[in-house]
Order: structure tokens, then sequence, then C-alpha cells
């Protein structure tokens, strides 16, 4: 992993505050990801290069996302954000927001494939 891209201090304002103003729906899946449930660790408002994750995973190098109406205005963002994981080799899952709302079990079992289907890094 490229360590100069990960958390840089330009982005260091940002993600604490995003950190402190977490959406509804970002605050009730971390309270899922932060207990270690899967004996992985997540970051939550990891930047990597120019962009800023809302959770990382870095042994298993997978980026959940969670998406809410004013992505679909952002597409193309997105998807720009998307392949610029990917090129670093980092998977990227997407959840909109209602799924956590509505669905949350449902997402948490999607995470849990994702963690059990993807190699470690390490």
């Amino acid at each position: 992993m490229k360590s100069h891209i990960h958390n840089t201090k330009y982005f260091k304002t940002a993600r604490k505050s995003l950190r402190s103003n977490m959406t509804q729906e970002e605050t009730i899946l971390w309270s899922v990801l932060k207990n270690n449930k899967w004996g992985y660790k997540f970051r939550r408002q990891h930047s990597i290069g120019n962009f800023i994750a809302d959770f990382f995973c870095p042994t298993k190098r997978f980026i959940i996302e969670l998406d809410g109406s004013q992505h679909l205005d952002n597409l193309e963002y997105d998807k720009e954000r998307t392949e610029y994981f990917e090129n670093l080799g980092i998977k990227v899952i997407r959840f909109w927001n209602r799924e956590v709302r509505d669905n949350l079990y449902g997402v948490m079992l999607k995470i849990e494939n994702e963690i059990h289907t993807t190699p470690s890094s390490e």
C-alpha cells in the first residue's frame, strides 16, 4: 500500500469535519463496523489520494460508500472515485442510505460476505 497517499495532512481538517458531522446512516453503520465484529479494523472518513472514503478496511482493501440522493447528481464523480480506488487494487461496495435505514441486516450480510471472499493484503 502506498502510504503517502493515505490520510495526507491536506485532508486532515476535512476528515475531522466529516467524522464530526456524519449522516444518520453513517452513524448507524459505524456503530456496527467500529466494534471489529468480523475481526477486521475499519477506518471512517479515510483519505486516499484526492478522495475521502466513507469507510475503509485496510487489511481487506475495500471501501464501503454510502450514497444519498445527492449522489444522483454526482454519478460521474462517483464513477471517477471508484475507478481511482479500483486502479489501486481497492474494491468499492456501495449502499444507498435507505438500505442502511431499512435493511441494516442485509447490508451487514453483504459486508460480511465481502470480508470472507476478499483476500487479505497481509
